[in-house]
């Protein structure tokens, strides 16, 4: 000190304080000129921020959970991260270990700097590092694969900008969307739901102790892969946090004797038809709300496809649950197995057009009852007709006779149905639905006429599902939707929901069907449920459906081969039903009561009905039609040159195969490949048990002697 001090003693004062003046001005000259640098620096060279935007897409419940997801273009499961959702906990422990003074420095912790350097010279090896969380940020939204001390620096400005740019929770935010947490998995949300299967908002001490051990190197340390680097990575979090007194010393003893948790799973993947549907129609979105519900989608999903399993390796099911009230689609299932060849599952047939069979029938009757044809104790025949040349035939070939209105409907008769439709004219029915929002498109080349009654005419099941929704809101259909912005505005009260809709049958008509429909019986094995329903079957056994309804939801079940193909014995009251039973019973929701009668709704003995109510007249047709020549008998099921799919039972011997016969008179004599088989002869629908697969004829010969006979091939699965 004293050399320099005589030195400073001979300069003179004036000039003294010159150069201490012109050092401090170039010393400012420097820091003005670096910042201005940077400033023009960080104007043309910002941060690649686009990472950031390049996330997996999400489609999410009404309650804002996840429910499926697709991977980024480059394969990586990432999605945002909202701190508001993760766990504090979480949250607390990362920036203890990772970056104490987070939110004092600016990007660059000199602190840290400094004793990693001392760490450095003292030691001849890096023991800790001093990177930030926004240094690793910047690392992530720029990877270098050269870890050296330009890149360092690089790092470093970067971290300025970053600050610059983004607040404190939007750099974390950023850092948790993209920290690495093993393989394909980017981001702590994607972590926490394809390591634990949840979301990160509740997370457990030991959980969020690898999660934030995860980061610093996921391709050693995943759980999945490495568990025994992983418990250790774990662990050591947990024994820092102890040691720096952030966790209490007996949580963290409990938690470090946990089992170590961490089985790679599936992240959601439900609703996979609507989730197509809804990217194909808004590709630019990163979230697209629905209307559906998590919990009772993943149930419904679970029923359909082990509904499929037992159904047989070709079928698909489909599946729509809609709050009729509101119109929202609450579950949306296309079919079992999205990915399944032999069942072609990327096809969603809630939305293809197919034959709806019976399933038609109620709103047939309840045109009917609105023109004050008939009520439900009303007497009609059931015996063979011929409206013109159409000659309908009950499902099972048989007639019943004389049977009232509601045994008609519950039974699903053909005969009845045409005769209202014919009374009440098909077109105008064809109006209604079509005044429900419905689109209902014929065969090409066909007109309307009296066979879309009984299924002549394609529907989907969304617009089935649909028009059942008259039923729980006085003949008012609900247009379903699947978002909010679909349909009414969400400001609407449920009173002012009530009103809307287009009117399609009369509330007291409305109120008569289902009143009948409540009475059906349930399938076999189903328990009893507080629900309407019909079924219905398409011809050819193509399309076996159920609707279902309470007072509140309706379900539409469809079940049959996704390329149209028959197959053979299936029907509605057996494929489809007992999905939609244990739909309801599975669903989570509670099943609400039926609407109660409408002011003027009578249910009424056939005693005390008006004498124009007591039987529906349809005579000038019998004569009609018993002037026609008895025809001679004809297989009408399976046709000849059919091919046919033997389903087996458990000890491997095939199912009974259903043929159906028509005309000709009873009693019927069957033979198979020239042999006489059992059968009842005086009924027109037989179940024959085939001995093997192979070719086979089949012959019938009735009472007059006159016969057919129809060739089919036979394989097994």
């Amino acid at each position: 000190m004293a050399p320099l001090r005589s030195i400073l003693t001979k300069i003179p004062m004036p000039k003294l304080f010159i150069g201490m003046g012109l050092g401090i001005g170039f010393f400012l000259m420097l820091l003005v000129g670096g910042w201005i640098g940077f400033v023009q620096f960080d104007k043309t060279n910002p941060p690649p921020l686009s990472p950031l935007t390049k996330l997996s897409v999400e489609v999410v419940d009404r309650e804002g959970t996840l429910l499926r997801a697709y991977v980024t273009p480059t394969g990586h499961w990432r999605l945002k991260a909202d701190l508001g959702q993760i766990d504090p906990e979480f949250i607390k422990i990362l920036l203890a270990y990772e970056d104490k003074r987070f939110f004092a420095h600016h990007g660059i912790d000199p602190q840290a700097l400094l004793r990693a350097s001392w760490q450095l010279v003292s030691n001849g090896r890096i023991i800790s590092g001093a990177s930030t969380i926004t240094m690793q940020l910047a690392r992530l939204l720029e990877p270098r694969e050269n870890r050296t001390i330009g890149a360092k620096l690089w790092q470093m400005l970067r971290a300025v900008q970053l600050e610059r740019r983004m607040s404190k929770p939007e750099i974390l935010a950023a850092y948790l969307t993209l920290a690495p947490y093993g393989g394909n998995i980017e981001g702590v949300r994607a972590a926490t739901l394809a390591y634990f299967g949840k979301e990160p908002g509740a997370l457990s001490l030991s959980e969020a102790a690898l999660l934030v051990a995860l980061p610093q190197s996921p391709v050693a340390r995943r759980p999945d892969i490495h568990p025994e680097r992983a418990l250790k990575a774990r662990n050591t979090v947990l024994e820092r946090m102890a040691k720096a007194a952030v966790i209490d010393i007996g949580e963290v003893a409990r938690a470090t004797a946990q089992p170590l948790r961490g089985t790679r799973q599936d992240l959601p993947q439900l609703a996979a038809h609507a989730a197509d549907r809804l990217i194909r129609a808004a590709p630019e979105k990163a979230i697209h709300h629905t209307l559906l519900r998590k919990d009772s989608q993943q149930q419904l999903e679970t029923v359909v496809k082990r509904a499929a399993g037992r159904l047989g390796p070709t079928l698909s099911v489909a599946l729509v649950m809609a709050d009729a009230k509101t119109g929202d689609i609450l579950v949306e299932i296309g079919s079992p197995d999205y990915v399944s060849a032999a069942r072609a599952g990327w096809i969603d047939m809630s939305r293809a057009l197919r034959s709806p069979g019976s399933a038609l029938k109620p709103f047939i009757y309840g045109l009917a009852f609105e023109e004050g044809l008939v009520r439900d104790q009303t007497l009609i025949d059931d015996r063979p007709v011929n409206f013109g040349g159409y000659r309908p035939k009950n499902f099972n070939m048989d007639y019943q006779g004389e049977v009232t209105i509601r045994e008609a409907l519950l039974q699903s008769l053909n005969v009845p149905a045409v005769a209202l439709l014919d009374a009440i004219g098909p077109q105008r029915m064809m109006g209604r639905i079509r005044q429900g929002g419905v689109k209902a498109e014929l065969p090409e080349g066909e007109t309307i006429g009296l066979a879309v009654g009984l299924g002549g005419m394609g529907l989907s099941l969304k617009d089935l599902t649909q028009l059942y929704t008259l039923f729980a809101n006085n003949g008012r259909v609900r247009p379903l939707r699947l978002q909010a912005k679909d349909a009414v505005p969400s400001e609407l009260t449920e009173a002012s929901l009530e009103a809307s809709g287009a009117s399609v049958l009369d509330p007291i008509a409305t109120w008569h069907i289902a009143n009948i429909l409540k009475d059906a019986s349930p399938p076999r094995g189903s328990a009893k449920l507080a629900i309407a329903y019909k079924t219905g079957t398409s011809y050819g056994y193509r399309d076996a459906w159920s609707v279902g309804f309470d007072g509140r939801h309706v379900i539409g079940v469809w079940v049959g081969k996704a390329d149209n193909g028959a197959v053979p014995g299936i029907t509605g009251w057996s494929a489809a039903a007992p999905i939609l039973f244990e739909a309801f019973a599975k669903s989570g929701l509670a099943l609400e009561p039926l609407p109660s009668a409408p002011l003027g709704a009578l249910d009424q003995a056939r005693a005390d009905l008006p004498p124009t109510m007591k039987r529906f007249h349809i005579e000038s047709r019998w004569d009609q039609d018993a002037a026609l020549p008895e025809p001679p008998p004809r297989i009408s099921y399976p046709p000849s040159g059919a091919q046919i799919e033997l389903a087996q039972t458990s000890d491997m011997s095939p199912f009974p195969v259903v043929i159906k016969l028509q005309d000709g008179r009873p009693p019927f004599r069957w033979l198979a490949n020239g042999q006489v088989f059992d059968a009842n002869g005086n009924r027109r629908q037989i179940h024959w048990t085939p001995d093997g697969a192979g070719q086979s004829t089949l012959t019938v010969i009735d009472a007059a002697g006159r016969a057919d006979s129809v060739s089919l091939f036979l394989r097994l699965p």
